[in-house]
């Protein structure tokens, strides 16, 4: 059976993009043999009105990028380094409720993950990693019309997919539930939406 190549979306506000993420992250280390593209989405950008001005262009809004722009120089160029700056940034936001529009916050993440902050923040600076992840939004937009995060997009599919649970370090049970994802691809092509009326807590 050839390995499962797959995409999925993530801004780093969006705590369900949190939780499909730490699944693939933990089962990714637990062994998973999957090839999984880490692909940057703007929430930002998906809320300008039609007509208006994109964040791209709009410099009040670099703060809004900036930590997806630094993570994508961790995923280009310190690839080793990835997960543990990807978590991190969830995990700022998130679990400790964090700015990550604020420089020293993803400074503080970079550093923890023992990633040079400044060489990544000058690289940055340059705009290269701006124009990625532009370019990355815009063809997810326009081959999949990918309107969240996280989608997951598998060859000419692509859906849209709440997660409600985190892993925890359990590796098998996150790779099951990625596993479950992927299976609606191919075994229930008909399903278009699932949602539960109400959650247990």
């Amino acid at each position: 059976m050839s390995k499962p190549v797959f995409g999925v979306t993530y801004d780093y506000r969006c705590p369900f993009a949190r939780n499909a993420h730490e699944h693939l992250v933990v089962a990714l280390r637990g062994g998973a043999d999957w090839d999984v593209e880490f692909t940057p989405f703007s929430l930002s950008q998906a809320h300008v009105e039609e007509g208006g001005l994109p964040v791209w262009d709009d410099p009040a809004k670099a703060p809004d990028l900036l930590a997806i722009e630094a993570g994508l120089v961790v995923r280009d160029e310190f690839p080793d380094k990835f997960y543990d700056v990807h978590l991190g940034l969830f995990t700022a936001r998130h679990d400790r409720g964090l700015d990550l529009r604020d420089e020293s916050v993803v400074r503080d993440v970079l550093g923890a993950a023992g990633v040079d902050a400044g060489d990544v923040l000058r690289t940055v600076a340059d705009g290269g990693p701006h124009q990625t992840f532009r370019k990355e939004h815009e063809t997810a937009v326009a081959n999949h019309q990918v309107f969240g995060v996280p989608t997951f997009v598998v060859g000419d599919k692509a859906a849209f997919v709440r997660i409600m649970t985190r892993p925890g370090d359990d590796a098998s049970g996150a790779a099951k539930t990625i596993d479950a994802v992927l299976a609606l691809f191919d075994d229930h092509p008909e399903l278009n939406e699932f949602k539960h009326t109400s959650l247990s807590r």
